[in-house]
């Protein structure tokens, strides 16, 4: 059975069932612990996701994802039909536990879920120049960055679902980096472009404080059986 924090990544609660918990277990961390959830959380986006397929080398998978956390980016989308999005808990170092990963069956799934949400497509590839990190236009709206295999790169399905295409130029001979350099440059340069060029980056008011919450019952030991206590007493009144 999943834990409280786990499930509140889908499950929904009014906003004064969250802030009652949230005051509750911040009592249990100090104000340091706080402020460094404050202030990670106030730069935190989905204006970009990250959308990865098969991503077989658990070293690539846990690049991108400490990529993603390092920079802010809070949701990452997986195609799993071929193999498993698989991060190493040793390269991670806990990082998973800060960045939301949704996982899909198929490549179409994936695209479709994006899609739905108002997401612009963005393949990266090094076979066609449409847009590099310095020129692709951040501020047409939110968008998702897919990146491919090591060496098969993106598919054929990413290609053709693309509203935009984006390359690395390089003036040396190889023809490409590997995906976790790839994706540390692209995710760092348009992080930072996002936060100079755009208004409307940020997480809204009620997605900063599911997050929040979430993240405190994380940082606060047994945060489950405090939460009963606080129930049964009933100094937590609002139950759902």
């Amino acid at each position: 059975m999943t834990n409280i924090a786990s499930r509140l990544r889908t499950e929904e609660h009014s906003e004064e069932w969250l802030r009652e918990r949230l005051d509750y277990l911040t009592e249990f961390i100090t104000e340091e612990r706080r402020e460094v959830l404050r202030r990670t959380i106030s730069q935190r986006t989905h204006y970009m996701r990250i959308m990865t397929e098969n991503m077989f080398h658990p070293q690539n998978a846990s690049a991108i994802m400490r990529h993603c956390e390092a920079f802010g980016i809070q949701q990452i989308h997986t195609v799993e039909d071929r193999c498993r999005f698989d991060p190493s808990v040793n390269i991670v170092r806990g990082t998973q536990k800060w960045v939301d990963v949704e996982h899909h069956e198929t490549t179409k799934e994936a695209l479709a879920a994006l899609k739905a949400e108002g997401y612009r497509i963005v393949a990266t590839t090094p076979h066609r120049c449409s847009t590099t990190p310095e020129t692709f236009d951040v501020t047409k709206g939110k968008f998702a960055l897919v990146f491919g295999t090591e060496h098969a790169g993106i598919t054929d399905e990413v290609i053709e679902a693309a509203d935009d295409f984006l390359m690395i130029p390089m003036c040396g001979m190889v023809e490409s980096l590997n995906v976790s350099a790839s994706a540390a440059i692209l995710i760092y340069m348009l992080s930072e472009r996002i936060r100079q060029q755009t208004t409307n980056w940020q997480l809204t008011d009620a997605e900063a404080l599911k997050l929040l919450t979430r993240w405190t019952m994380s940082s606060v030991r047994d945060y489950e059986r405090i939460l009963r206590r606080g129930e049964e007493s009933g100094v937590l009144k609002i139950n759902e």
